[in-house]
């Protein structure tokens, strides 16, 4: 019998692979497993549903049993994957050990946690999933006051998409600004303003110290000294590539799983996409965005089905998800030497010393010149 390709992890990336590379093999056997449903949903969704007034159940575009008839998939559902073993290619997992022709981990990205002091430490959540939303939803009721940790690109969506929930909100973060590694200050304070329009509460230059319970709900004691109360904390601090299955069995792993232009990991006949994966095609960066998934997973389907393919990423400019005042960024390269020039108002361009655009930041009606903008840095 043949062993079949196995997939780990039912995310985006994932479902894509399999979905790819049905379009080019209908005849291997392939088996996903995954520690939740395996319920198709869009990830990136999860930021923006409490606006749109939507439920978990509600995120879902395509139950997992109706994904298991379309390509032909065996599912292994609530399934704990515990090790790898490259050299006698299996999987042992909480259902059995189980043997693949190729592997594929598509095992995601865990939230950065950082310790805290507090009898409600472990009340605080992260979103990373379509369980951990559904976590987020129970437990807020309408105006609920919610603390967000960190005002990076997730902090500042779900700040947006509370708040105009109705939500009272506050972030707290030890920038001056928010997205400050991704926007010029300009572009940041915009931001900023546009989310205090909506009620939102910055909190600038310190971090959530401890948690505790009080009669109200939780008391946040910040370093600087103050105290906020809050029926939800949510940690929005970062992602952290998913390495431990791979770390395990001796894959390299630097800041994610390496893999070469062909997704292929240090270990033979097994490969990484996704947020867990770090891409040699990408100046050996993690990149957590649907767009590179969409390539990646093109480019892996093909190698699976014995086309040899190399991946090489287009610019993927990224949209950050507040109405308040919408944003794209396509940063600089990390190193790139330069600075951002504003010709005009809701426009950023990064311009290295030798007179070349590389990078750009749009908001508000500017968004609207993303292909231009694009097709510049491209020249």
């Amino acid at each position: 019998m043949q062993e079949p390709l196995v997939i780990l992890g039912a995310g985006l990336a994932g479902w894509t692979t399999a979905r790819e590379f049905r379009k080019l093999d209908s005849r291997t056997p392939m088996l996903m497993i995954t520690a939740d449903s395996g319920d198709f949903y869009a990830k990136p969704s999860l930021s923006n549903a409490f606006a749109r007034r939507l439920a978990p159940a509600q995120l879902v575009t395509t139950p997992a049993a109706k994904m298991v008839e379309t390509l032909n998939v065996t599912l292994l559902q609530r399934t704990r994957v515990v090790a790898l073993d490259p050299l006698a290619r299996t999987v042992s997992s909480s259902k059995g050990e189980l043997g693949y022709r190729a592997l594929v981990l598509a095992t995601g990205a865990q939230p950065i946690r950082v310790p805290l002091q507090g009898d409600a430490a472990e009340r605080v959540l992260s979103v990373n999933s379509l369980d951990d939303f559904a976590a987020l939803h129970q437990q807020l009721r309408p105006g609920s006051r919610v603390l967000i940790m960190g005002a990076g690109l997730i902090g500042c969506e779900f700040a947006n998409d509370l708040a105009a929930a109705g939500h009272s909100v506050s972030v707290v973060d030890p920038s001056a600004r928010p997205l400050a590694a991704l926007l010029p200050e300009d572009a940041s304070t915009q931001l900023r303003d546009a989310l205090a329009a909506l009620g939102v509460a910055w909190h600038f230059r310190s971090t959530v110290q401890a948690v505790g319970r009080d009669a109200d709900g939780l008391r946040a004691t910040l370093s600087d000294g103050t105290v906020l109360g809050a029926d939800a904390v949510l940690s929005a601090i970062g992602l952290r590539a998913d390495t431990t299955l791979a770390q395990a069995a001796g894959l390299v792993c630097e800041r994610g799983i390496v893999v070469d232009g062909r997704l292929q990991t240090s270990a033979e006949h097994i490969y990484a996409l996704g947020d867990c994966a770090q891409y040699a095609s990408a100046e050996h960066r993690t990149l957590p965005y649907v767009m590179p998934i969409m390539n990646a997973a093109k480019v892996l389907a093909a190698n699976l089905a014995g086309q040899p393919a190399e991946l090489a990423f287009p610019l993927m400019p990224v949209a950050i998800k507040t109405p308040a005042l919408p944003v794209v960024v396509a940063p600089p390269a990390p190193g790139q030497m330069g600075q951002w020039n504003s010709p005009e108002a809701g426009l950023w361009q990064f311009v290295g010393a030798e007179g070349r655009q590389h990078g750009f930041v749009l908001t508000g009606p500017q968004t609207a010149r993303r292909a231009e903008q694009a097709s510049r840095l491209a020249a």
